[in-house]
């Protein structure tokens, strides 16, 4: 299961959907929305997406950790819109019969996400200000555009 949505993540449920009797690993990534980053503080994150775009990478993204891994069951979820710190942004599940698998899987799918998957986040800043921060590069100051 991969989508994009707008509700909150129940990422209990997410991490109970790829459990089965065939698993003897379950791995869970949750992004988050932190307070600080790069020393500013940050009051919430819009996130805005392509939608048929993404969800047609987030789709060649299972097939590509199916390919290289021996999982059981993988998911993916990103949310769309606004949220504030400390919401789960997204969150992905991978099962599979050796942890080892499936932190490799899981780490591979989380990291692929954010550089291929046309999804853009804007960071609102405490001070007012906002930025949108771009996939696949790296957040260093350059790759934003600034907005009062």
């Amino acid at each position: 299961m991969q989508r994009l949505t707008e509700d909150p993540i129940d990422f209990a449920a997410l991490t109970e959907s790829v459990r089965s009797t065939d698993s003897g690993a379950v791995v869970l990534f949750l992004g988050t929305v932190r307070e600080m980053t790069e020393g500013r503080r940050t009051d919430s994150l819009d996130y805005e997406a392509f939608g048929p775009m993404a969800q047609k990478k987030l789709d060649e993204i299972e097939a590509e950790v199916r390919r290289r891994w021996p999982l059981d069951r993988v998911a993916i979820v990103h949310r769309i819109g606004r949220m504030e710190l400390g919401e789960v942004s997204v969150a992905v599940a991978v099962s599979a019969a050796h942890r080892g698998e499936a932190f490799e899987a899981a780490r591979y799918v989380i990291d692929t996400l954010k550089q291929t998957v046309p999804i853009w986040k804007k960071e609102n800043w405490h001070d007012g200000t906002s930025e949108w921060a771009h996939p696949g590069v790296e957040s260093t100051g350059s790759n934003r555009g600034t907005s009062p």
